[in-house]
């Protein structure tokens, strides 16, 4: 006999999404209607807070990421209560979601902040793991010996870890990083920058590491029903930058990493142990040289095989699939006639308004539709998730009580920063040169081993630049893109080493 539900919640404002932007958005909500109550639906028993938030400069900013229990968030903020349930139908039209429990909740405003779901190579096969989320980041990682990671580079990057790949994590394995690209981080970086970072990721890494700092919380005592709720197809919150901290990560052998990166291909076929047997082909050993291309066939039996495009089979212990993230829209399509952009997206306005009334989404769910500025594009990162859930907040806020508010100043000029291979990365603007044409230019600075500067200039002014390592140049990089100072005169100089342009443009 089903047990029968509560009787209907209600909340002036809803949130969906136990993520960054969700967390902020109702973290937002609540120290602007602290008599209001502010309901938080997430499937998962911890949710993501932000903490050491600091501004770095007008639009750069740097914070942690930690795992805590809902409990922490209700304590601090009262007026939230969190709903641990994953949304099982959205009724627009009745202001009303049915969360899973078998429970309704009433809103009059409701924030979808329900993230994007990892794009598997092979949706049905044990040995193929998508790491999206810190679930099956926890629940997927063994004490292998060989890993095989797939997919494109940008997500290998961003999603198995938003600032360190995988491979330079994992120590006593062997792994094969298969990129349909020419260099990773296609996506974030020019062939130069690539070069730059490729030295250090299939350099040995050294032993000593440092400490990591950051609070982290478990749910040991709900273990078994996340891992039921899991595998029931509810997807956790987004992998952060610490999600390789209190997992091991260490293989059976003994040395710190081995990586080897094949270049221009994709996954062609995965093969089971017996269908590998039966197939009649041959697996090539881990290369032990990226200068020799000796060819030698693997002994070796191996659980699972991968045949990319290039014709090369390896066999391995498992799969990590990391080809990109799909926006979580799902549960709330149904019934529903929202706007949705082409990458799979909630179409939000400026004001996170989505195509249905008092219906607002942020972070990697939505797909900002509004005339972007010059300098800025939408990425599914952790950054624009905090500023999409603090900015929809300001909006509902504002609409509530019938006022207007202003763009804010975080969509004027893309900024970002990050750790690649423990260097710092500062990505601004066009940094990569998205939409400006053939007639840009770009003026470079490398150190090897040390840093990597790259302005991207179009009609003398800089629209964009990459920084790699301790260039302390993000500030006056940022300015120069914000003010569009013509920078003709000064060609070259711009980045040269003798000159402290710090300074100069003060």
């Amino acid at each position: 006999m089903e047990a029968a539900c509560l009787p209907p919640t209600a909340g002036k404002f809803v949130v969906v999404g136990g993520g960054i932007a969700g967390v902020t958005c109702a973290e937002q909500l609540a120290i602007h209607f602290p008599s209001e109550d502010i309901l938080l639906i997430t499937a998962s028993p911890v949710i993501k807070a932000v903490t050491n938030f600091k501004l770095v400069s007008k639009v750069l900013e740097e914070f942690d990421v930690e795992e805590q229990p809902s409990t922490m968030l209700e304590n601090r903020f009262p007026n939230i209560k969190v709903i641990e349930s994953g949304v099982k139908q959205l009724n627009s039209k009745e202001h009303c979601i049915l969360t899973e429990d078998g429970n309704q909740h009433i809103y009059k405003q409701l924030c979808l902040c329900a993230g994007a779901k990892p794009k598997l190579i092979c949706e049905e096969n044990p040995y193929v793991l998508g790491i999206r989320d810190t679930d099956s980041a926890q629940s997927g990682f063994k004490n292998e010996s060989s890993i095989s990671p797939m997919g494109d580079d940008t997500f290998m990057l961003m999603h198995l870890s938003e600032d360190k790949f995988i491979g330079y994590e994992i120590e006593g394995c062997e792994v094969i990083w298969a990129i349909k690209d020419k260099a990773i981080g296609n996506t974030f970086f020019d062939a130069g920058a690539a070069e730059f970072l490729t030295s250090k990721l299939i350099a040995e890494k050294p032993e000593a590491k440092i400490a990591q700092k950051r609070t982290r919380y478990t749910t040991e005592g709900r273990k078994k029903e996340a891992e039921t709720k899991a595998n029931a197809g509810n997807i956790g919150s987004a992998l952060g930058p610490d999600w390789h901290e209190g997992l091991d990560l260490k293989g059976t052998k003994e040395f710190s990493h081995k990586i080897h990166i094949e270049t221009m291909c994709e996954v062609k076929k995965i093969y089971l142990q017996e269908e590998f047997r039966i197939s009649k082909k041959k697996s090539l050993t881990f290369p032990r040289d990226h200068h020799n291309q000796l060819v030698i066939a693997d002994k070796e039996i191996w659980p699972v095989y991968v045949e990319l495009t290039n014709e090369k089979i390896y066999g391995c212990d498992f799969i990590v699939s990391a080809t990109g993230v799909t926006p979580n829209t799902e549960p709330f399509l149904c019934g529903n006639n929202f706007d949705v952009g082409k990458d799979g997206g909630l179409k939000v306005d400026d004001h996170m308004r989505t195509s249905l009334p008092d219906i607002y989404a942020a972070g990697d769910i939505c797909t900002a539709s509004w005339q972007p500025s010059p300098v800025w594009q939408q990425m599914r990162l952790w950054t624009q998730a905090r500023q999409m859930g603090w900015y929809a907040a300001k909006c509902m806020a504002a609409a509530s009580v019938g006022e207007s508010t202003d763009m804010d100043f975080s969509f004027e000029l893309f900024a970002h920063v990050t750790k690649f291979f423990n260097y710092k990365v500062v990505l601004l603007g066009k940094y990569n040169a998205q939409g400006l044409g053939l007639d840009h230019e770009l003026i470079l600075r490398c150190t090897k081993g040390q840093e990597y500067i790259k302005a991207v200039l179009q009609n003398g002014r800089m629209m964009g630049a990459v920084l790699i390592g301790e260039t302390d140049l993000e500030e006056t990089f940022e300015n120069l893109i914000l003010n569009q100072m013509n920078l003709s005169a000064y060609g070259e100089d711009l980045l040269d080493p003798n000159i402290d342009i710090e300074d100069y443009f003060d």
